[in-house]
């Protein structure tokens, strides 16, 4: 029940009819008695700049859930932002310090890195090939970085894009061995695709999976089907993967955590989630 005490979470994005979040925490805060709501809120790009700061002026704003297409503008629009949102160049978590500032996070990333490892698998000293630098893709390279990756290869369609986030690791990580250009999966520890390849059943492959080892954890952050062509050539193949929501699930303790809210665990909130 929404009352004059409930704490908003703005989801900004456009569009909206895609949001997946307000499904996943509004039956959470409900189920352990929490007064707060994510409510989406559509905002074109060029109204977004004045938009955030607007609605950061709300006397009842808890803070503010960044999608697409905003999370790398957001970064310039803040007052302080943690080491995973310099590395990636996005943010994705907006919240209001007490003193009044816009403090950012990145947890797309944060998300992926606890799906592997909930899983059992390792990332610290492995190496990993990723195909996309976008947003989603910078967050990942952060957190594998922060989470003790040794070798991590990039490619992307738009190569300054992949050079900058190249830049941004080797200024952050400078143990890190960073590649760039790299396309052949064969002999990495973890294959990513960070890329929209999926959206549609025609969309090529990112990666030629006969060259992934069957011993390689491949991960997809595609989210609108469960088992995109991709991954289901790579589960043919023998491979260890996450699916794209997975990482959704996998990022939101962490965004609790960080709004100051009670901590669950993922599979507590795919219990309670109304995503289908």
């Amino acid at each position: 029940m929404i009352d004059g005490n409930t704490k908003l979470i703005a989801h900004i994005g456009y569009p909206t009819h895609s949001f997946k979040a307000p499904l996943i925490y509004n039956p959470y805060f409900e189920e352990a008695g929490i007064n707060a709501a994510v409510v989406p809120m559509g905002c074109h790009a060029e109204d977004y700049p004045s938009f955030l700061k607007l609605v950061f002026k709300l006397s009842n704003i808890h803070g503010a859930l960044i999608t697409m297409p905003h999370k790398i503008v957001t970064v310039g629009l803040l007052d302080e932002v943690s080491k995973s949102v310099a590395v990636a160049g996005a943010c994705n978590a907006v919240r209001l310090a007490q003193d009044g500032r816009l403090m950012g996070d990145m947890f797309d990333g944060e998300g992926f890195v606890r799906g592997v490892l909930r899983r059992g698998r390792a990332i610290k000293g492995k190496s990993a090939i990723m195909v996309g630098a976008g947003g989603v893709g910078s967050a990942i390279a952060a957190s594998m970085a922060q989470a003790g990756i040794a070798e991590l290869a990039i490619n992307d369609a738009h190569p300054p894009m992949m050079e900058e986030l190249a830049r941004r690791l080797r200024l952050h990580y400078p143990e890190l061995q960073v590649t760039t250009e790299a396309t052949d999966p064969a002999g990495y520890d973890i294959v990513v695709n960070a890329t929209p390849l999926g959206m549609r059943d025609d969309d090529p492959l990112p990666f030629d999976v006969q060259r992934i080892s069957p011993s390689a954890f491949v991960g997809e952050v595609v989210m609108k089907q469960k088992i995109t062509p991709f991954l289901a050539q790579v589960r043919a193949r023998g491979c260890e993967f996450q699916i794209g929501l997975d990482m959704l699930f996998e990022q939101i303790p962490a965004y609790l955590e960080f709004f100051g809210f009670p901590p669950t665990t993922s599979d507590h909130l795919r219990e309670l989630a109304h995503t289908g």
